[in-house]
């Protein structure tokens, strides 16, 4: 195992997250990262979210949901909606949120695969498992209208067992600090994500995280990120679908 691996992995071990700047990223993971810079102009085509119960107008987002199974292959599933209960999203909690789908070119995409691969390889060497259900979001957040807000649920986990943020760019905006915090108890850590495909990993038992509100720097201002979860018990899903 190399050396940037074995210290992502005592850093979740130890404080249940691990922050990663591309270099280390692509060693701990063994990422094509020029591959995944190709992959930049995707965000740029990104459908309105049409779900904000803030009233805002500041997000866009696309959403696909794979099988991957550990050390294997991974598997796009049929469409479906994003659902989160209530005692995790205070805000958007118990709302059926059918999103656009990660188009088929990036889903194909051999940079992409191996990402969400890795990823999963990576997490199951602190929660074992056969397989993982990965649900994928690409976002921008922008200050077209004023104040855009990364996650106007506020500090939170996401019901999963992993959660990955990855920067994929930023530019003309202030503000942006993620905040990570032991869910037990009052100690955190505050840091800007800068660069792009710098990343965190989240165990989403043990810590909390938010992003601070985004305020315009110039014209055109955007904060483009994809986010990854990784859920052992298959996907979330309202109650009466769960059976």
């Amino acid at each position: 195992m190399n050396r940037a691996r074995s210290r992502v992995l005592r850093a979740l071990a130890d404080s249940g997250f691990a922050r990663l700047d591309p270099a280390e990223a692509q060693a701990a993971l063994d990422l094509d990262l020029a591959g995944l810079a190709a992959l930049r102009d995707s965000w740029e085509h990104l459908p309105r979210d049409g779900y904000l119960r803030d009233g805002g107008d500041y997000r866009s987002r696309r959403h696909s949901c794979f099988v991957g199974t550990v050390g294997g292959a991974l598997e796009a599933v049929a469409h479906r909606a994003h659902w989160q209960p209530r005692s995790y999203n205070a805000l958007h909690g118990g709302l059926t949120r059918w999103f656009e789908p990660i188009s088929a070119p990036v889903q194909a995409d051999a940079a992409w695969q191996g990402l969400l691969v890795s990823l999963g390889t990576l997490f199951a060497q602190v929660h074992p498992v056969p397989r993982w259900f990965i649900e994928a979001h690409q976002f921008r957040i922008d200050t077209d209208h004023g104040l855009g807000r990364p996650t106007p649920e506020g500090a939170h986990r996401d019901g999963v067992d992993f959660v990955a943020v990855i920067l994929v760019g930023r530019r003309n905006v202030i503000g942006g600090e993620t905040r990570v915090f032991d869910a037990a108890g009052p100690h955190g850590v505050r840091f800007t994500l800068t660069e792009p495909w710098s990343m965190l990993l989240l165990d989403d038992a043990r810590v909390v995280h938010e992003t601070t509100p985004l305020q315009p720097d110039g014209a055109g201002g955007a904060r483009d990120t994809l986010v990854l979860t990784y859920r052992a018990q298959g996907f979330q899903a309202p109650p009466e679908a769960a059976g």
